[in-house]
């Protein structure tokens, strides 16, 4: 049987915990910081844990 491959952007995005989850990071951060707030960027800059209902998309795309 051949081996899985894992999705490289799927690599770049996600990182695993020890439990089993997965954490991914806020969108909205990357341009146009100009006008939002101090407290909106600080806010988007905090990790968080994916939903339930998008973790087994994941487990497929993340084989290892």
């Amino acid at each position: 049987m051949p081996k899985l491959k894992t999705r490289k952007a799927a690599l770049k995005r996600y990182k695993k915990t020890g439990a089993g989850n997965f954490l991914r990071r806020h969108a909205y951060k990357g341009h146009l910081l100009m006008h939002k707030s101090n407290k909106q960027k600080r806010k988007l800059s905090q990790t968080l844990c994916v939903d339930k209902s998008d973790t087994k998309t994941i487990k497929i795309m993340l084989p290892y």
